[in-house]
């Protein structure tokens, strides 16, 4: 079993959010308010669910999964897409790939060096974001 990633996490660092963002369609002056906020993460686990808490000065975003159960999501508050996502552990990243109106998206976070580390990817494309 990987590590926990479980715990309170601020951001430290910041990068190409702002192409991932542009990837997305998310207009500029979201864009532009976005890159000047410091997030805070609080990953918690209750029995067998999974509660991701995403909260700024501006907008709190908070989701909910099982592992390996897909769900349906709304990025309210993010970039405001519907889709199917699925949340796995692949090693020690735990692995969200989405499915809907922007092909192929998700993330990944695992931790290293004490910090929790996130990025955002394209399955669609092969890349990260």
């Amino acid at each position: 079993m990987p590590d926990s990633i479980c715990g309170t996490w601020d951001m430290i660092s910041n990068i190409n959010f702002d192409g991932y963002m542009l990837a997305l369609g998310v207009g500029p002056a979201m864009r532009k308010l976005s890159l000047h906020l410091k997030h805070r993460k609080v990953v918690e686990q209750r029995g067998d669910v999974y509660v991701v808490k995403t909260l700024s000065t501006f907008r709190n975003y908070i989701f909910s999964f099982r592992l390996d159960q897909e769900f349906q999501e709304f990025t309210k508050g993010l970039d405001e897409r519907h889709c199917k996502s699925l949340v796995a552990w692949e090693g020690n990243r735990l692995v969200c790939v989405q499915q809907g109106e922007k092909k192929g998206r998700g993330w990944a976070h695992w931790i290293e060096d004490d910090k929790l580390h996130l990025v955002k990817l394209c399955f669609y494309c092969a890349t990260q974001l």
